[in-house]
């Protein structure tokens, strides 16, 4: 017998497309916006998340048969800015650079609301084997959005992936830039992250019928 068996498969596979918390249940738009004009900063808040989301899941889980319902919320917000403050430390040792790019966004992660979502609608509710299971799918769905549209705006707004040059030299016009390319800078403004976000939803849906909603 496997590891996983059919429904924790779906746990982790589900948000990936048919779930996904950014482009299906449109939760956490926000770092979408705000950091994903560069592809090291898309990773880096995708690894944060997924860190924090796993970990907090099993917490809140083995914790959820003693946490009086009144103060949940509180308990839940303590746990995930425990787990925050480990994350923006570990960036300032290693990271420094990054973390200031990230900045604040870091420490936003604690009112994500996939995270205090996946506290309420499933740590609560299921085991810490299962949450982990769930906090890693969602993580991982809330990552791949981050990084595809990360991918594309520093690619086209800047003509590098992870600080590189991959299209040539703008100054010495070379590569794509011989041949009269040019940057177009309106991929490094927040509302193109929408645009993007947006053209990625269009496609789960065409692809995807049942995904469109009736009206």
């Amino acid at each position: 017998m496997g590891l996983l068996s059919k429904k924790d498969t779906k746990l982790i596979t589900d948000p990936l497309a048919d779930n996904n918390p950014i482009t299906i249940q449109v939760l956490g738009i926000c770092s979408a916006l705000a950091i994903t004009a560069e592809l090291k900063a898309s990773i880096v808040m995708s690894i944060s998340v997924l860190f924090v989301l796993g970990f907090g899941n099993v917490i809140i889980s083995l914790m959820r048969n003693i946490i009086p319902s009144k103060i949940r919320i509180i308990v839940q917000l303590t746990v995930v800015a425990a787990l925050v403050i480990i994350v923006d430390q570990v960036l300032k040792a290693f990271a420094y650079e990054l973390s200031k790019t990230l900045s604040v966004f870091i420490g936003l992660i604690i009112t994500n609301c996939i995270i205090m979502g996946r506290f309420e609608a499933f740590a609560l509710a299921n085991g810490p084997w299962k949450s982990f299971l769930d906090g890693i799918g969602n993580s991982l769905g809330y990552g791949v959005i981050l990084i595809i549209v990360g991918f594309f705006r520093e690619l086209l707004g800047s003509g590098t992936l992870l600080g590189f040059p991959v299209l040539g030299d703008p100054i010495a016009k070379t590569g794509l830039y011989s041949i009269g390319y040019e940057n177009n800078g309106f991929m490094l403004l927040s509302p193109m992250a929408l645009i993007v976000v947006g053209i990625i939803i269009w496609v789960q849906r065409s692809r995807n019928k049942a995904l469109v909603e009736d009206h």
